[in-house]
């Protein structure tokens, strides 16, 4: 009897210590595996920001041979969703509720991005360095919510200061995609452009499903514009550019760094991408900077068959250089709340893009989830290269 008695204690005690472990345990983390979600426009008329996707993925294979991060592996999950914010919504509920993300990496777009911000904030899922730089990742801050992209309003600013300071242009106009992303670069650069008491002299609004630019050249080709910033998606801006090109139109076409993969820009525009000016929020695809050419040899070694070195595709790697690190930091014992804390201790962390730096999570306090504050412009040249015109620098 004595002895059954010590049989039914001992499994009662295995039981509760395996309901106590399985407690603890946290969704997406498991002794040997962490996993990683993130979405990505493979297809549509965003597509060439698909490639932010892909080296995310190429990132962290990088990262796993290396031996990965305190004995796991990171798991990545990644999906298409064309850019369309229902499909994100879907595939990230999908992900998150049948497998189980421990956080979300990066994550192209601004409309896709706040279809699922709620969701997975509600739930306390880490997201790290979406790839926008909406206000709404940091506006109000969110405890699980680390933005790495500088914001769009800043970058308006900064393309817009040097177009009356350094080039002289007094008559600016936008074409700006309907939607969050291009109207934080409308109020940049109406801000800006107060301070010198000067307005847009025409702000031209571009669908994504609109094909035919003449009307939206015209706009801005009656109004005399002597540069024009393009808040677009890199298909509208080359359809732009061309269209006056056509129409013979040729302002100082200026861009956001959404469109700063120049030899792609270059190539996709028939050379026409030749000049343009565009904010900059990493190195260069040539640089010699040892990191760079760290990254560049994972490129060659596990990019698919046909892929291209650029920077939209290692963007996907300097959006979630400081989630690595914050993994990192955190230890062994990896919990999200443990991760946030982490993550919350970065200060002045260089990868390939910007100096970024966190805070302790402060409602009232933007740039304890900010990030990166600072880019660069360049120019365009003959054949993709690229000018660097300026330093790394901040909105005044």
């Amino acid at each position: 009897m004595k002895k059954r008695w010590v049989l039914v204690l001992m499994t009662m005690g295995a039981m509760v210590f395996g309901l106590t472990a399985g407690a603890l345990a946290e969704q997406g983390v498991t002794d040997t595996e962490i996993h990683i979600g993130q979405w990505g426009p493979q297809t549509g008329p965003a597509a060439p920001w698909g490639a932010v996707a892909r080296g995310t993925g190429v990132f962290f294979k990088m990262i796993n041979d290396e031996g990965g991060i305190h004995g796991r592996k990171i798991v990545y999950h990644m999906f298409d969703d064309g850019y369309n914010p229902a499909k994100t919504k879907a595939g990230v509920k999908e992900l998150q509720e049948g497998i189980g993300m421990f956080g979300w990496a990066s994550g192209v777009g601004t409309a896709t991005g706040l279809s699922v911000k709620n969701y997975l904030m509600d739930r306390k899922i880490p997201w790290v360095g979406p790839a926008a730089g909406s206000l709404h990742w940091i506006s109000p801050p969110q405890k699980y919510l680390f933005a790495v992209y500088p914001l769009y309003y800043s970058e308006a600013k900064i393309l817009t200061k040097y177009a009356v300071k350094n080039l002289g242009k007094k008559r600016i106009a936008i074409a700006y995609q309907n939607d969050d992303y291009g109207k934080n670069g409308l109020a940049g650069a109406e801000a800006e452009l107060a301070r010198y008491g000067l307005k847009l002299v025409a702000k031209v609004p571009v669908e994504m499903r609109d094909t035919d630019m003449k009307a939206h050249v015209m706009q801005m080709r009656k109004a005399k514009a002597d540069a024009v910033l393009l808040w677009v998606s890199p298909i509208h801006a080359v359809r732009i550019i061309g269209t006056g090109r056509a129409m013979k139109f040729g302002p100082q076409w200026m861009s956001t760094s959404t469109c700063s993969d120049y030899p792609l820009m270059y190539k996709i525009s028939k050379g026409l991408w030749g000049g343009v000016i565009t904010g900059n929020f990493g190195e260069l695809p040539d640089s010699r900077d040892s990191l760079m050419l760290r990254y560049k040899k994972a490129f060659d070694k596990y990019a698919a068959k046909g892929e291209r070195w650029g920077t939209f595709f290692y963007a996907g790697f300097g959006f979630v250089e400081p989630m690595v690190e914050g993994l990192r930091r955190t230890g062994r014992n990896l919990t999200r709340e443990n991760f946030v804390k982490a993550m919350e201790t970065i200060k002045g962390f260089k990868g390939v893009f910007g100096r970024i730096d966190y805070g302790p999570y402060d409602p009232k306090n933007l740039h304890s989830r900010q990030g990166q504050t600072e880019l660069f412009l360049a120019r365009c040249l003959k054949g993709g290269k690229a000018q660097k015109l300026t330093d790394w620098m901040e909105p005044d």
